[in-house]
């Protein structure tokens, strides 16, 4: 597999930096590496606080250096996107303050594992494009998913999150997203009732039991619910 520019500037300096152990060739791998450290930065953050992650991604490339062993066959350029993706996941993981729908967490740890395996592969930084086509999403929609958690969600434009193709026996993203959206409008008790019976497959009589009321309470606040969701999503509908 023919090596890209990025790799071998990164593994060049990288070598002269293991063989020299000055100021001058660590320089140069921090300049080598800057182009790798920004990509990751913009697209763990979608863009949020990225001059802050870029200082975290130099201290996961610091710790590459440290720990490095150049007697294994892992290119340095590999072993250090590892160690930068390492340290601005955990970043942004600890950062995110703001509440992401489940979908979106499951599409972020998605995006997570298609670069892992590319990186893997690879040794270098997968495009969004590739990172879209291998989860059946838009391009655009790669950096506002990203963006989620980082920023209120309100603030993300879900109308850019959508699916390339519709898979059988599988809810788009952007059906999950409106079905996330209705649920907000129903009260607390109507929202926990709708996650027991329908998103941990409780029975009635469990949900009950679990809210400390009758079974025939959970039946019309169920009924209730699922009346409210269906005309909100046909109101929707029709908008669109």
């Amino acid at each position: 597999m023919e090596m890209t520019c990025r790799e071998r500037s990164l593994n060049a300096a990288s070598g002269n930096y293991f063989q020299h152990q000055d100021e001058d060739s660590l320089r140069e791998v921090i300049e080598s590496a800057q182009g790798l450290i920004r990509y990751y930065s913009r697209l763990y953050s979608g863009g949020c606080n990225a001059d802050d992650i870029m200082q975290v991604g130099r201290l996961g490339l610091m710790k590459a250096l440290h720990n490095y062993d150049k007697d294994k066959q892992t290119s340095f350029v590999t072993y250090a996107s590892h160690a930068i993706i390492g340290e601005i996941r955990h970043y942004v993981r600890k950062e995110a303050s703001f509440y992401r729908p489940g979908c979106i967490v499951e599409l972020q740890s998605k995006v997570d594992k298609v670069i892992e395996d590319y990186v893997k592969q690879h040794g270098d930084t997968p495009t969004a494009a590739y990172i879209a086509q291998r989860l059946n999403i838009r391009e655009e929609s790669v950096k506002e998913v990203m963006k989620a958690g980082m920023v209120s969600f309100d603030e993300i434009d879900t109308a850019k999150i959508r699916s390339l193709t519709y898979e059988s026996f599988r809810l788009p993203i952007e059906d999950k997203l409106i079905l996330v959206q209705a649920l907000k409008k129903l009260s607390a008790m109507q929202q926990k009732v709708i996650y027991m019976l329908f998103y941990h497959d409780m029975t009635q009589q469990q949900v009950a039991e679990k809210l400390g009321i009758t079974q025939k309470q959970v039946s019309r606040v169920k009924e209730r619910s699922v009346q409210m969701l269906r005309t909100d999503l046909t109101e929707k509908d029709i908008s669109n």
